[in-house]
């Protein structure tokens, strides 16, 4: 699980391979990420929105922008954990992710 913190949030990520869900012969590879938030800040704060730059091993971009995540504007007090769990398609077996949340 990867770690990183940022403005007084921990953020974990986690990713996996959706064998069930791809189609190698057809260009699909489908993989899960689950998401871990806790707020070590002194401040409540608000998930107003996200940003997600999904690159696949073949140089195709695809970005994710939107409020929330998964349908939610999660509040945090201090010392509050929130996860989720969502997913992405790519074209290549291999790929990278990264991005930035709003409070």
């Amino acid at each position: 699980m990867e770690e990183e913190i940022t403005e007084g949030v921990i953020v974990k990520v986690e990713s996996s391979y959706v064998d069930s869900n791809s189609i190698p012969d057809a260009e699909l590879y489908v993989f899960s990420y689950r998401i871990k938030l806790k707020n070590i800040s002194k401040s409540t704060i608000k998930l107003l929105s996200r940003h997600w730059i999904i690159t696949d091993s073949n140089g195709e971009i695809n970005e994710v922008r939107g409020k929330g995540v998964v349908g939610e504007n999660p509040v945090l007090k201090p010392g509050d954990e929130y996860e989720y769990t969502s997913g992405s398609q790519l074209k290549s077996p291999m790929g990278t992710m990264q991005g930035s949340y709003k409070w």
